[in-house]
């Protein structure tokens, strides 16, 4: 039988720390060439509406002896201003829906294992992201954090960040009041700490150990003028990328790694986050087709760049100094996150009854293809 396993059943039975190992552990089987992964691949087509724009988005990998994931995204993209900042806003069908599955498939076999909505574990992936970044990059003694953002990101990077460090303090600001406020009673609730939430984002440098850019803007957020020494950055969202000022402050680049180049076409190894293809390539594109022939980012600081392998296996250091502005990101490692966290949620799934059961018979034929 194949499974639907839904959000709520995911925010069950998936935990931050497996999230966290299972990630790791996939880094580095990638880099052992045990796994394998390409780069986000994205569709975008005008829609009749000319401030909107189609957006079908693909990311895939596995690894021997285990799992191949799929990630499958269908959005109708557009931007908003809010308070002078640009934000990506995006949904399926009508505003509040959306659209992200996860098809699980087994290596061994090839059948269809399980369809799961992708909307807490993406969440979770990209959390334990930034709390690997800390794990290898943050000073041993980091302890407060200073958060631009307080949605759902906001929540799973504080997770991942109580897990890999002693956080005592958290300063966060958001545009609405009224969020960033309920999010500060949260997360002193939930983690028993200090927690200010800030009249302004300057506010939220100040002393902090940890700067964590958490937001759905389509521009950078960060100000690399207000950092101090020693800060570790996170950043998800403004484009991608840091303020040009933030990374020029960067000492030392945590970048995961790379997607491999396709087998037999070395010459066709891509460092980019994502590629896109486009339907009236003139016309405008909203989200990550903004930027029009610009690249999707790849390696943004190649002399001061480190690997999660080397690091993680001792190769290379971290940080050199307490002193050091450091920056960690995935790299195009998209494809390798979905097999081993959705591999988790299928096994425990499997385990503890849940999730709804359709007849594998239904994805299989008797006819070739």
């Amino acid at each position: 039988m194949t499974l639907i396993i839904n959000n709520s059943d995911v925010a069950k039975l998936l935990a931050m720390e497996t999230t966290l190992s299972a990630l790791e552990e996939a880094y580095l089987q990638l880099a052992a060439g045990e796994a394998v992964c390409r780069p986000r691949i994205d569709i975008r087509i005008p829609t009749s509406d000319p401030n909107k724009n189609y957006q079908w988005g693909t990311m895939e990998g596995g690894v021997c002896a285990g799992y191949f994931a799929i990630r499958m995204k269908s959005d109708v993209i557009y931007e908003t201003r809010y308070q002078g900042a640009v934000t990506q806003e995006k949904y399926c069908l009508r505003p509040g829906l959306f659209c992200g599955l996860i098809l699980l498939t087994s290596v061994e076999t090839g059948e269809p294992l399980a369809f799961i909505n992708d909307g807490v574990l993406q969440h979770m992936r990209v959390g334990a992201d930034g709390g690997i970044g800390v794990k290898y990059m943050a000073n041993a003694d980091a302890e407060i954090v200073g958060m631009l953002g307080s949605g759902g990101m906001a929540r799973t990077h504080m997770q991942s960040f109580t897990l890999v460090r002693k956080i005592r303090k958290l300063q966060v600001f958001s545009p609405t009041k009224e969020n960033r406020e309920r999010f500060a009673a949260e997360m002193r609730t939930t983690y028993g700490i200090e927690v200010k939430a800030c009249d302004s984002p300057e506010e939220v440098y100040k002393g902090a150990h940890i700067l964590a850019a958490l937001t759905d803007s389509a521009v950078p957020v960060l100000d690399g003028r207000l950092l101090e020494k020693g800060t570790h950055i996170v950043n998800i969202g403004g484009s991608g990328i840091p303020d040009a000022e933030s990374l020029k402050r960067v000492d030392r680049y945590l970048r995961f790694g790379d997607a491999p180049a396709p087998t037999g076409r070395p010459d066709l190894k891509l460092d980019d986050e994502h590629i896109g293809w486009e339907a009236r390539p003139g016309a405008r594109k909203h989200g990550d087709g903004r930027h029009g022939k610009e690249r999707a980012h790849g390696v943004l600081l190649p002399e001061k760049r480190v690997t999660l392998h080397d690091v993680a296996t001792g190769a290379v250091k971290g940080r050199t100094s307490p002193d050091q502005i450091t920056y960690s990101e995935r790299g195009n490692l998209q494809g390798v996150q979905f097999f081993p966290v959705a591999g988790k949620v299928y096994e425990m799934a499997k385990r503890q009854g849940m999730g709804r059961e359709i007849p594998t018979e239904w994805f299989l034929q008797d006819i070739r293809d």
